[in-house]
C-alpha cells in the first residue's frame, strides 16, 4: 500500500506522507519519495504533513537524509502532535517547519478595530482574533506574541493570544476576552462615561510608561522617528529640516515601554480592568513620541476632515478632541495651561512629520487633495520649528 502522495504546483514537488512513519515502514516511505522525485523535474521540494498523525524516530532519520540531499527543504502543515516531536529532538532549529493551523471564517464578524498591519475582529462574546494583512506574515504573528509576553511578564495588564490560525491565505491571533468592549465602545455606547474611559486610558498610560525594559527586547521609537525626519529632506527648507532632524537626536535615549499605537481601540476593559491589545508596535523611547502617535489618533488624522475620526475611532471629533485635551491634562498631571501647550507642541511636531511621511509615502504627491494635506503639515511643522527647542519634557 502507498504511503506518499505528490502533487506539483509551478516549480515545486509536494510530497504528502499520510498515516504514520516508524521503524515497520519508514524503508518504504523513503523509497516512495525518491521515486516521486525522481519522476518530477521540480527543483523545489516541500514535505506537506497535513496527514500524517505520527513520526518515529525512524521516521526523523528519513527526513534528515532527504535534507541532506534537499538543504532547502522545508515542512509545512506539521499537526501539534508531529510538531512537538520535530521541536523536542532539535528539528526546528535545523530546518523551516510550519504547523497546521485551525481554520477560522471572520465573515460577518464586527470589526472591533484596524490597524497599519491588520484587523481585530469578535468571534463571539469571548473571543478576539487579529487578522493580519499581510498572508507571509507568521514571522509578525509570532514576534508580536513574544512582545505581549514580555509585556505581560514585567506586570502590563495585556490580552494574551493563546492560538494561531489560518484565516483565508492569511493567518491571525486568537485571544481571550470574555465580554470586552474596547474604550472606544463604551465611549458610543454611553458619552456620559468618557470621562471615566479617560482616566482608565491614562492610568494605563501611565503604567506602560513606568515599565522599563532591556534595550533589546523591544526597538527603539527614537531610531524610528529620526528616520522620518531623514525621509522629509527633499520636502522642507533645509534650516527646517536639519533642526528637525536636530531635536530628534537630541532626545535622549529611554528604555522606558510605549505601546507605539495607542488609542480607544487599542484599549478593552474586562471585569473593569483596562487591558492592551494590538501589540506589534509595542517599543521603547521617551513619552513624546507616544503622545505625538495618540495626537495623530485623536487629531491630526481628522483634521481637514473631522468624519474621519468617527470612520477610524467610532465617535465624533469633537469627542476625540476633548479626549486628547483631558488625557494630555491628566498625564502630565497639571492644569498649567503654558505647560499643556508647550508639551503639546513636541507631541505635534514629531506627529506631524509622522503623518507628512507617511502621506508621501502613500502617492500623496500624485494627487491635488494629497498635496493639500502635504502642503498642510508641511506649514504646522516649519511653524512649530519655530517655537520647538527641544522635544524633552
Amino acid at each position: 500500500m502507498s504511503m506518499v502522495k505528490a502533487r506539483q504546483d509551478g516549480d515545486t514537488l509536494y510530497l504528502c506522507p499520510y498515516g504514520r512513519i516508524d521503524s515497520a515502514n519508514a524503508a518504504q516511505a523513503e523509497a516512495e519519495m525518491g521515486a516521486l522525485r525522481a519522476e518530477s523535474s521540480c527543483g523545489n521540494v516541500i514535505l506537506d504533513l497535513e496527514e500524517l498523525a505520527y513520526i518515529s524516530s525512524a521516521g526523523l532519520r528519513v527526513v534528515l537524509r532527504l535534507r541532506k540531499e534537499i538543504p532547502t527543504l522545508k515542512i509545512i502543515n506539521a499537526s501539534a502532535e508531529v510538531y512537538d516531536i520535530f521541536d523536542m529532538t532539535g528539528f526546528t532549529e535545523m530546518m523551516e517547519i510550519e504547523k497546521a493551523y485551525r481554520k477560522l471564517s471572520v465573515d460577518g464578524c464586527e470589526v472591533v478595530g484596524q490597524g497599519a498591519n491588520g484587523k481585530v475582529y469578535r468571534l463571539d462574546p469571548d473571543t478576539i482574533i487579529k487578522v493580519y494583512l499581510n498572508p507571509d506574515s507568521l514571522p509578525d504573528i509570532h514576534r508580536e506574541r513574544e512582545l505581549a509576553r514580555r509585556a505581560f511578564v514585567l506586570g502590563v495588564p495585556t490580552a494574551i493570544p493563546y492560538d494561531v490560525v489560518k484565516v483565508g491565505d492569511g493567518y491571525g491571533s486568537v485571544f481571550e476576552l470574555l465580554n470586552a468592549r474596547s474604550l472606544a465602545k463604551i465611549i458610543k455606547a454611553e458619552p456620559e462615561r468618557v470621562d471615566e474611559c479617560i482616566d482608565m486610558s491614562v492610568d494605563l498610560l501611565k503604567k506602560i510608561h513606568g515599565t522599563v525594559v532591556r534595550p533589546e527586547d523591544m526597538p527603539d521609537m527614537r531610531d524610528v522617528a529620526i528616520g522620518w525626519a531623514e525621509f522629509l529632506r527633499p520636502y522642507l527648507p533645509e534650516d527646517k529640516v536639519d533642526k528637525l532632524v536636530a531635536l530628534m537626536k537630541d532626545v535622549p535615549v529611554d528604555h522606558h515601554m510605549m505601546h507605539g499605537d495607542y488609542h480607544i481601540k487599542n484599549v478593552m476593559v474586562q471585569n473593569g480592568e483596562a487591558l492592551l491589545i494590538d501589540m506589534d508596535t509595542l517599543c521603547q523611547g521617551h513619552p513624546v513620541f507616544e503622545l505625538a502617535s495618540m495626537f495623530n489618533a485623536y487629531r491630526g488624522f481628522s483634521e481637514l476632515d473631522h468624519s474621519v475620526a468617527d470612520s477610524f475611532l467610532g465617535i465624533p471629533y469633537e469627542t476625540a478632541s476633548y479626549f486628547w485635551n483631558r488625557s494630555l491634562q491628566l498625564y502630565l498631571d497639571t492644569n498649567d495651561a503654558e505647560k499643556i501647550a508647550r508639551v503639546e507642541k513636541k507631541a505635534m511636531l514629531v506627529g506631524y512629520t509622522r503623518l507628512m511621511r507617511r502621506r508621501i509615502r502613500r502617492k500623496g504627491l500624485e494627487s491635488d487633495e494629497g498635496r493639500r494635506e502635504i502642503e498642510t503639515y508641511k506649514n504646522h511643522i516649519v511653524q512649530l520649528l519655530d517655537e520647538v527647542d527641544s522635544l524633552t519634557f
